[in-house]
């Protein structure tokens, strides 16, 4: 059975949520930025299969090298031009995480990069800092940010989930488990209305 667990809970650093998903294939989703990353993963699970980006922001990327170096694993991720990303992954592209199978869904708008990954089977997304708990979604004021893009990025995210999704892991903030797809709702609602 897949175990999700935030490795960056407790941090007081700048870093986003780093999900470690422990099962068929253990994946980290997002590397998070300035704690012992391969610390945490080796008192949690002892090993690593690979790492996959929602975008690569710093506060997403910042421990990845040594991640990659401790466990000998490859990156996927939308951009394999930014550096960080070893196997390119598109829109509709499925990728193996813990137990389930995930379909990429590409999302910019906080960043030309971003992808969310979402499983129907599995009733869980990865949204990245596409939405956040409430209602709240990514930032548009950084470099690649657009805010006419994020607004249909998360109008695209909301056609795509269904009603069994049941957990939302976000990029930062606490994970929704709890009727996701209504704050997905609020994240445009609000999204659109500051447009």
């Amino acid at each position: 059975m897949t175990t999700v667990r935030n490795i960056a809970r407790g941090v007081q650093s700048f870093t986003s949520n780093a999900f470690l998903v422990d099962g068929e294939r253990t994946v980290l989703v997002d590397a998070g930025n300035g704690f012992d990353a391969v610390e945490r993963i080796e008192g949690a699970v002892g090993t690593l299969d690979a790492v996959v980006l929602t975008h690569t922001h710093p506060d997403h990327v910042g421990n990845l090298d040594s991640v990659v170096e401790a466990f000998d694993v490859d990156v996927w991720g939308f951009s394999p031009d930014s550096g960080f990303v070893d196997h390119a992954v598109s829109d509709g592209d499925g990728v193996q995480i813990g137990d389930g199978r995930y379909e990429t869904l590409h999302t910019p708008g906080h960043k030309d990069d971003h992808v969310c990954l979402y499983s129907a089977a599995e009733g869980s997304l990865f949204a990245g800092d596409l939405v956040f708990a409430n209602g709240g979604y990514g930032r548009t004021d950084l470099e690649e940010g657009d805010h006419a893009a994020l607004v249909g990025s998360i109008e695209y995210l909301l056609s795509t989930v269904d009603d069994t999704l049941s957990t939302m892991y976000v990029g930062h903030g606490p994970t929704v488990d709890a009727d996701p797809k209504q704050h997905i709702e609020l994240a445009l609602q609000a999204a659109r209305m500051s447009a």
